[in-house]
């Protein structure tokens, strides 16, 4: 993920920041981060294979 960079506040009449404008690119890895991180939540209780086991099963079907 990129880092913050010129990232700009908008803030109240106080000197409150109410609201953040980021670069374009590095919102949308955000957003994709984020869609990782649900998916990952998603799948958490999904049972796991070891890597001998996928490379076996994609063996057999000639993928690998």
């Amino acid at each position: 993920m990129t880092t913050l960079k010129k990232e700009r506040f908008i803030t109240d009449n106080k000197g409150r920041r109410k609201a953040v404008i980021l670069d374009i690119k590095l919102y949308q890895e955000m957003l994709e981060d984020l869609e990782d991180l649900r998916l990952l939540a998603e799948r958490q209780d999904e049972p796991t294979s070891s890597l001998e086991e996928v490379e076996k099963r994609l063996k057999a079907s000639g993928l690998l």
